[in-house]
């Protein structure tokens, strides 16, 4: 008898909390992917110009790559609990839970990844024109990486709540 095909698994919640899994993965990864691209588009004319400044655009580019990381990082999480990784198979409302916790760190790293992107790219073109001014650069970047880290933190407390939320 399949997983998938058994009852007990959508009954016992597990097949939520590893929706919530995958909506954490998929939806902050796209942020990152998104954000990581923008700024490689503007840092790619940067580097055809002066190939000396790769070293400062790749570190803005690396930047918005994060928010992926955090939505991987709640994902593991998540299998730790529900039994895919250890821990031990959740109820139908823990497995809600989990999806619910899942949630700030997806649509948050969603968007603020491509914000960062943004704010990164904008930091190219001060590199362009004043390359001392690289720390200046990455402080406007990472002032957006303040609410990916807020989402992460609220999703990890969620999901290492639930059992007791849930009793």
């Amino acid at each position: 008898m399949s997983v998938f095909s058994d009852s007990i698994f959508l009954a016992n919640g597990t097949f939520l909390a590893l929706l919530g899994a995958a909506i954490a993965v998929l939806l902050a990864g796209t942020g990152s992917a998104k954000g990581v691209g923008i700024v490689g588009e503007a840092a790619g004319g940067l580097v055809t110009e002066d190939p000396n400044k790769f070293g400062q655009c790749l570190l803005l580019q690396a930047l918005p790559g994060t928010q992926g990381i955090y939505g991987l990082l709640t994902a593991f999480v998540i299998m730790t609990q529900v039994g895919v990784l250890g821990g031990s198979a959740p109820t139908l409302i823990q497995g809600f839970c989990y999806l619910a916790g899942s949630l700030p760190i997806a649509f948050v790293g969603l968007f603020s990844g491509v914000s960062q992107g943004k704010a990164a790219a904008t930091g190219i073109g001060i590199i362009a024109k004043r390359p001392e001014e690289l720390s200046k650069a990455i402080v406007f970047a990472a002032m957006v990486e303040t609410y990916a880290v807020l989402a992460l933190l609220a999703s990890i407390l969620i999901i290492l709540n639930v059992p007791n939320i849930t009793g």
